[in-house]
């Protein structure tokens, strides 16, 4: 018994396309899609403002800061 598969055939050289024409997803479905997306969002926002706290940290360590807070403020604009 010799079957034919999708294997047996020669690879193409480029890929199939596909076309997405109806998505079929009940409301409940998506409720709980859209509130498990938003509650993993939560520690993932920590760790970029992680990241960038210590990218800032760095730039500060390399290339000096403007003071205290770190930025310029409107009382020091007319020191210039």
């Amino acid at each position: 018994m010799t079957e034919t598969t999708r294997s047996d055939a020669p690879p193409s050289r480029f890929p199939e396309r596909v076309a997405l024409i109806d998505l079929d997803i009940s409301f409940g479905r998506l409720v709980l899609f859209f509130v498990k997306a938003s509650l993993a969002m939560i520690p993932a926002a920590f760790i970029v403002a992680l990241v960038l706290m210590l990218a800032g940290a760095l730039a500060r360590a390399l290339f000096g800061g403007f003071g205290m807070w770190g930025g310029w403020s409107f009382m020091d604009m007319h020191r210039l």
